[in-house]
């Protein structure tokens, strides 16, 4: 199984079916949180929804098209990040995450992203990561604010999120930008 080592506190591993009740819980638990921001969320009512959906994560995993991980946090599964999209041809990607509320404020998402960004641009040879957020949604807004992204642009009603459209925040990375970046201090 796929496992990337964040830190003493952070580890993202690969999404299993043996995975599905537990992340389904995460979801039932976080619902309301996490359904501001994420138009699939009140989509998935059973962990049996998840049993279908993981195969094709890791169906996009062995084909390297894309790679859905869940963020454990000292031990304990409190969200997910994603590297989607991953276009070999231009050596691009997106990444995605989301986290449980008891889990925000320790910098689980900052670090996370990080991680995963080393990941694309030394282990993979991706030459673009692009993150994509709602233009209110201050909090992951400010992920790629933090680490240094380029803010390219506003897709206007770029996502249909609770019967409303939306717009979204468009950021970027580039792996010669991510190299020659100073590194991110965490605030303890």
């Amino acid at each position: 199984m796929f496992t990337l080592k964040v830190d003493h506190e952070i580890e993202l591993q690969l999404f299993q079916i043996q995975h599905a009740e537990q992340l389904y819980q995460l979801i039932e638990k976080n619902r309301g949180h996490l359904r501001q921001w994420l138009p699939w969320v009140d989509s998935i009512t059973s962990p049996y929804q998840l049993m279908s959906i993981i195969p094709v994560w890791l169906t996009q995993f062995s084909e390297n098209t894309g790679c859905n991980l869940g963020i454990l946090f000292r031990g304990e599964l409190v969200g997910s990040i994603g590297l989607h999209q991953i276009d070999w041809y231009n050596k691009m990607a997106s990444i995605g995450y989301y986290l449980a509320k008891k889990a925000e404020g320790h910098g689980i998402i900052t670090r996370s992203v990080q991680a995963l960004l080393s990941y694309a641009f030394f282990e993979l040879g991706l030459n673009r990561i692009e993150i994509r957020c709602g233009i209110n949604n201050h909090k992951s807004r400010a992920i790629p604010e933090r680490l240094g992204f380029q803010k390219e642009g506003i897709i206007r009603d770029g996502e249909l999120l609770n019967g409303y459209y939306h717009d979204i925040l468009l950021y970027s990375m580039l792996a010669r930008e991510w190299n020659n970046r100073p590194l991110i201090k965490r605030n303890q």
